[in-house]
């Protein structure tokens, strides 16, 4: 019979060898591309952001022009300084109402605690301890 093995196949520890020093290259390139990948979504977020802030701004302008414009027409009917006071007193009450609103919708959110999660792990908790069959 023959050896199977030849003089060209590496021993099992210059297998090992070569692997401890190829892992942590390979770990490191990862960490790199990884790297880039962040950076470069990143930098789109950025651009994507700032975009947006203007487009808000840019809400905001039109919404000021919509309330000069609402006012111009009111004083059509009466007198400017009137139609100015109607319109402030419409938007403190819409901004009332939207504070409320938001208020309340803070407070159904408090305490933030993951008061579903908590009961999950707890419930665990009895399992592993055997107090709970389910």
């Amino acid at each position: 019979m023959t050896d199977p093995r030849t003089n060209d196949d590496p021993t099992l520890g210059a297998l090992v060898n070569q692997l401890t020093q190829q892992v942590p290259e390979l770990i490191r390139s990862e960490i790199r591309l990884a790297q880039a990948e962040v950076s470069e979504k990143g930098k789109r977020a950025g651009v994507g952001i700032g975009m947006f802030s203007v487009a808000g701004l840019l809400a905001f302008f039109a919404v000021a022009t919509l309330v000069t414009t609402a006012i111009l027409a009111l004083a059509l009917v009466v007198d400017a300084w009137l139609a100015a006071l109607v319109v402030a007193l419409v938007l403190l009450a819409a901004a009332a109402v939207a504070g409320v609103l938001g208020k309340n919708k803070v407070a159904s959110a408090t305490p933030a605690k993951p008061e579903r999660a908590m009961e999950g792990v707890k419930e665990d908790i009895a399992t592993v301890k055997g107090g709970h069959h389910g």
